[in-house]
């Protein structure tokens, strides 16, 4: 009887395994169960995130498009723009914006197993992909859309088009290579130690005469230059002004504190990787020369793979104490697609067809055991209270628009204070304005004196924010109405935690 009972649990497991095995069919059963992984993530998203409103990382990226420019005061425009295009399809909704965050992860990981073919096969390359899904990165931190999120399928596709144009010498995967390393940048400057972690792996290798004596190093530099020259421009007219902006942030640090913030970005990025490895290490069951070959590859092209996995993860680790940088394991996010060729190309080890179904058993059960868990995480979460702006932005959204419409007929084209409320009554309000977060004009060169006459705008602060309600009160200047307001969010008849906000209207002088 248990013996049956095992082969019925275990057949719809070996029928996928088939699937994603399967030589003619697997590209397409692949995008099949990645569109299944998106929706599934998805629905865990607004579960287990509708005790709460957007996080303003989200919020702001939509307000950003709303003002399309080649570049902001904090990042470059590539999530804006990604967002702008994304929301011209589908509806304004936080189910909407987790999709498209795991429509990302997915496509991440889509381009991660078309890179995973030139080096694992069979059950190895299944499990090599499964392996990815555990780290938080493809799943719960993605949710959380950011600059970092759009920066994944970048690096994945940059990776693979770089080791290809490398093996190839082909100037169409030199080419794409540079379009990758473009776009990379023109989604964070983080992407400086991708390029600059591939340029090491590029020279470290054995064959590198041979590659920079061929056109590939400088089609993909060229290209590379061509397709960033707008930003560059718009950075030199704009005294580079997010440089400043992660200086002020993350720059400047004792020697001490960079060298604190190095090591725990080196262990978090062990934490991070910590369950795929030892999956894996469960799956291969690997002797000692196994190892060693995984550590040290000896095949020219595994090498490469592997230098171009270590270079651009360690790389900042190297810089950050001599250069006073803060560093923050979170942004190794989009760092981990050569992650399977390192620990599961070797040919010394194998994995069973037995063990390549017990990883993606689990793989499955992940999703699905946490999606159920969902509404139960959400509550958690409301009990144990958000950020203001996480609370109660729907809300203020909807008061904010109600007092506009009792002072002016005119539409909300414009709302600014805390930068964090803000972005998130831009986001909720039905008549889409603008932000001007924390009333600075170098964070929102759009907002001029002459548009604030032209069109009014409505400013929000929490009431505690003294700063904020003093530029706020000086820039109304009496003008319009004045409310404050407790707000208080309710999840399955429970109350959270109130807030009191000033609300001031500054309507239009035309």
């Amino acid at each position: 009887m248990h013996r049956f009972l095992n082969i019925r649990l275990l057949a719809p497991l070996e029928r996928v395994l088939d699937a994603l095995t399967h030589r003619a069919r697997d590209e397409s059963n692949v995008i099949i169960a990645l569109i299944a992984y998106a929706l599934v993530w998805t629905l865990y998203g607004v579960l287990a995130k509708g005790s709460q409103d957007l996080h303003y990382d989200m919020a702001e990226q939509v307000a950003l498009a709303r003002e399309p420019a080649f570049g902001y005061a904090r990042h470059p425009p590539l999530a804006a723009i990604v967002v702008k295009a994304w929301f011209s399809v589908f509806p304004l909704t936080d189910g909407s914006y987790y999709l498209l965050a795991m429509t990302l992860v997915s496509l991440t990981l889509w381009i991660t197993w078309r890179l995973l073919g030139d080096y694992l096969q069979g059950e190895k390359r299944v499990v090599g992909l499964m392996l990815l899904m555990f780290i938080p990165f493809f799943n719960f931190h993605a949710l959380k859309f950011n600059v970092n999120t759009v920066l994944m399928p970048l690096w994945a596709a940059t990776t693979l088009w770089f080791l290809r144009s490398y093996e190839t010498r082909s100037a169409l995967y030199a080419a794409l290579a540079g379009l990758g390393a473009a776009g990379a940048m023109y989604g964070k400057y983080w992407s400086i130690f991708l390029l600059g972690g591939l340029g090491i792996a590029a020279l470290l290798d054995s064959r590198r005469g041979s590659y920079f004596r061929s056109a590939a190093p400088w089609v993909t530099i060229a290209v590379g230059l061509l397709v960033l020259a707008p930003h560059l421009v718009w950075l030199y007219q704009n005294d580079f002004s997010p440089f400043s902006f992660a200086v002020s942030q993350h720059g400047k640090k004792p020697l001490g504190a960079a060298l604190t913030s190095t090591l725990g970005y080196l262990a978090g990025a062990a934490g991070y990787a910590a369950l795929p490895a030892a999956l894996a290490f469960m799956a291969t069951r690997p002797s000692r020369s196994a190892l060693l070959d995984t550590l040290s590859p000896s095949a020219p092209h595994r090498r490469l793979a592997a230098l171009a996995f270590w270079s651009p993860l360690l790389l900042p680790a190297l810089v950050a104490p001599f250069a006073g940088v803060e560093l923050v394991s979170l942004w190794t996010m989009s760092a981990w697609t050569l992650l399977p060729v390192v620990l599961l190309s070797s040919p010394l080890l194998t994995v069973t067809r037995a063990d390549a179904i017990r990883v993606l058993a689990a793989a499955i059960a992940f999703p699905v055991v946490m999606t159920l868990a969902a509404p139960g995480i959400a509550l958690a979460i409301h009990y144990a209270g958000v950020k203001p702006a996480a609370a109660h932005s729907r809300l203020l959204a909807d008061a904010v628009e109600h007092v506009w419409h009792q002072a002016t007929e005119q539409p909300l084209r414009l709302v600014g204070g805390d930068p964090d409320l803000a972005f998130g009554v831009a986001f909720y309000s039905a008549e889409q304005p603008s932000a001007f977060p924390d009333l600075d004009s170098h964070l929102a060169p759009w907002v001029t004196p002459q548009r604030l006459d032209r069109e009014g705008i409505a400013l929000v602060c929490n009431t505690t924010d003294q700063r904020c309600v003093a530029k706020a009160t000086a820039l109304a200047g009496g003008r319009g109405g004045r409310l404050e307001i407790t707000l208080q969010r309710s999840y399955w008849g429970q109350l959270g935690d109130s807030a009191r906000y000033l609300i001031l209207m500054v309507p239009p002088r035309k």
